[in-house]
């Protein structure tokens, strides 16, 4: 066989050389610097020292690509995201393992045992009479020294408007060490006692003076507890056992049986350990709502009879019915 020019080539040269098949995208030079492809696995060839034969480069070039495809292949199993071990590159946010990002849980199921989570300061920051209807239907929550968590819904509530109320402790605009609270930061607790022995809790709103007092609660949670405080401050009639209705349905009994007293004045309902308010009814689920007068404010002239006390309607857990009120609410 001769080569061009007319030159020979050897025999064993040329049972090494190979049709050319189709072109592909990449393929090594062949000895007559067409493209060529080779048949896998490659015919054998002899090995000649020296010689650019068609078997020999072919070989180690197909030997070092597959050496090169393995270590390629073993770099990218380590640096595949399924390897959870691999540690990132804070340059590389997308690397960063899904451990780190701690367990994700919805702001509605944020609270330990399944409960709606706490209201905070927004809720509170509101005019004393919208604030007085926001709280119906809200869960007053205490936990007491040894862990026991008291629940009731609340049902019943009182605006007092501030300085223009004559009803309201801070009426003409007068501020002292016992109302203070009324004139701090919306959510915070005015407590104070009657009588020289019951207490009654406030919750401060918006403006100056102006607050909320809570009438009763319907009982949730602790009922036994709630009875056993009741009756430890119970005068007479110690041997009968308080009905669940009456653990809650008044201002003074609402805070015997939480435990409440003046220790809890000007403390953040938003922030207390010991006290808090979460969510409660939707606005579908709520019972109509009663405006009446409020009740025990005899002096209060024109303010006595003025539609500032909410509650439920037909709930048991109030502690005044007012009839007339009810007639007007249903017309």
């Amino acid at each position: 066989m001769r080569a061009r020019g007319g030159s020979r080539i050897p025999a064993y040269l040329a049972a090494a050389r190979l049709e050319p098949m189709r072109k592909p995208e990449s393929a090594p030079a062949g000895p007559d610097g067409a493209s060529v492809t080779w048949t896998s696995p490659p015919p054998k060839s002899p090995q000649v020292t020296g010689c650019r034969g068609a078997g020999q480069r072919p070989k180690r070039l197909s030997r070092r690509m597959g050496q090169k495809k393995q270590r390629l292949t073993e770099a990218e199993l380590q640096q595949s995201p399924l390897d959870t071990t691999q540690t990132p590159s804070p340059k590389d946010p997308r690397l960063r393992p899904t451990s780190a990002l701690g367990p994700q849980r919805s702001i509605y199921f944020s609270s330990p045992q399944g409960h709606p989570a706490r209201l905070g300061t927004e809720f509170f920051d509101q005019p004393a009479v919208p604030l007085a209807r926001a709280f119906l239907g809200q869960v007053l929550v205490r936990r007491l020294p040894d862990g026991t968590e008291l629940r009731g819904r609340i049902v019943e509530t009182e605006a007092y408007l501030g300085p223009e109320d004559e009803a309201a402790h801070s009426r003409g605009g007068r501020q002292t060490p016992r109302n203070r609270g009324m004139f701090m930061k919306p959510g915070t607790l005015y407590v104070y006692i009657i009588y020289g022995m019951y207490f009654c809790m406030n919750v401060s709103s918006q403006g100056d003076g102006a607050c909320v007092l809570l009438r009763a609660l319907e009982p949730l949670g602790g009922l036994e507890t709630m009875r056993q405080l009741r009756s430890n401050l119970r005068k007479g009639t110690l041997s009968r056992t308080l009905k669940d209705r009456e653990l809650c349905n008044g201002p003074s009994k609402l805070c015997q049986a939480l435990a409440i007293d003046k220790s809890f004045d000007q403390r953040d309902l938003a922030q207390d350990e010991a006290m808090w308010l979460e969510s409660g009814l939707p606005g579908p689920s709520r019972p109509a709502v009663v405006a009446a007068a409020r009740v025990g404010i005899s002096y209060a002239g024109e303010w006595t009879q003025k539609p500032l006390r909410f509650y439920f309607q037909g709930s048991p857990w109030v502690s005044v019915v007012d009839r007339a009120a009810e007639q007007d609410t249903q017309a």
